[in-house]
């Protein structure tokens, strides 16, 4: 009775070992939840109802595991900057809000691993040092960007480090806002990274981008 029901219950197909990608998402987890010492092979396992054997089709070892997690940290936060940097717009205040609407998707951006992984990198040489590319990988991105759009030298190199080191300052403090708070600051902070404010009408496609309604229209509606 009990094999029965056990076996009517388990819908999985028999000699499933997971997939990478499941191993990496608990993986990854594990390390936002508990830190570094958390990703192990056995507790993922018995997290997953896997055998620990189950983990070697997809990874060579807890190492190969690990450098998993960095590259798909580069490829999502690092990618998702340079994306928005080479983003189509019109004007150099519509670039930087495009910039900006990264801190506001963690579908796109995840602040908590960032968070993560320079933690780390603190413990680790190697971790810093690929910490260290793709903070230059994103600046260069920013201050190409600026360069788009007539800025020059010491100008765009300076605005682009004045954004970057902002946004990443607020994740380093782990700022907690609320989204009314946010926005509102949206259009100072873009006049002093561009020197130009934005108009409504760019304010009124960011804000929708973000599916955000201000308390004033939210009372006029």
């Amino acid at each position: 009775m009990d094999e029965r029901t056990a076996t009517t219950n388990d819908t999985r197909p028999s000699g499933w070992r997971g997939s990478r990608e499941l191993w990496l998402d608990a993986a990854k987890d594990a390390f936002l939840q508990s830190g570094l010492e958390a990703v192990k092979i056995q507790p993922l396992a018995a997290q997953l109802q896997l055998s620990r054997t189950s983990f070697y089709w997809f990874f060579r070892d807890r190492n190969t595991l690990l450098d998993a997690l960095l590259e798909d940290w580069e490829t999502k936060n690092t990618g998702a900057f340079v994306s928005a940097c080479e983003a189509y717009a019109d004007t150099i205040t519509e670039a930087v809000l495009n910039l900006l609407s990264v801190f506001h998707e963690e579908a796109v951006f995840e602040p908590q691993m960032d968070f993560a992984i320079r933690g780390w990198a603190h413990q680790s040489e190697d971790v810093m040092g690929r910490v260290n590319i793709a903070d230059e990988r994103r600046l260069d991105a920013i201050r190409a960007m600026f360069e788009r759009f007539g800025y020059e030298g010491d100008e765009a190199d300076v605005r682009a480090r004045t954004v970057y080191l902002a946004q990443i300052g607020y994740i380093s403090m782990q700022v907690n806002e609320t989204q009314a708070t946010r926005m509102a600051r949206v259009p100072a902070y873009v006049k002093t990274y561009s020197g130009y404010a934005p108009t409504e009408r760019e304010m009124a496609r960011f804000h929708s981008r973000h599916g955000y309604v201000s308390s004033m229209k939210r009372v006029s509606l």
